[in-house]
């Protein structure tokens, strides 16, 4: 059963169409501007995007260093017996 349902989502997904092909010009490759990022700069957005990375980082970076202390305390505690 598990093979059957391996062999059916393989050809499913060789079917599957991501996007669809756009030809790329010579101005593509000239175009340096952003526009989303400009269009979010201009509303005053991107502070707020900003604000959001930071406070997830922080987050992140506050569970890795309060796993890293219990494990430290762990590994001490089976040292001590």
């Amino acid at each position: 059963m598990k093979k059957w349902l391996i062999i059916m989502f393989l050809m499913f997904s060789l079917q599957a169409i991501a996007q669809e092909k756009i030809e790329i010009t010579a101005e593509d490759y000239q175009n340096s501007r952003v526009e989303m990022a400009d269009v979010m700069r201009s509303e005053g957005k991107i502070y707020v995007l900003v604000g959001i990375i930071g406070i997830v980082f922080a987050g992140i970076l506050v569970y890795v260093i309060s796993t890293d202390r219990k494990v430290a305390k762990l590994e001490k505690l089976l040292q001590d017996q």
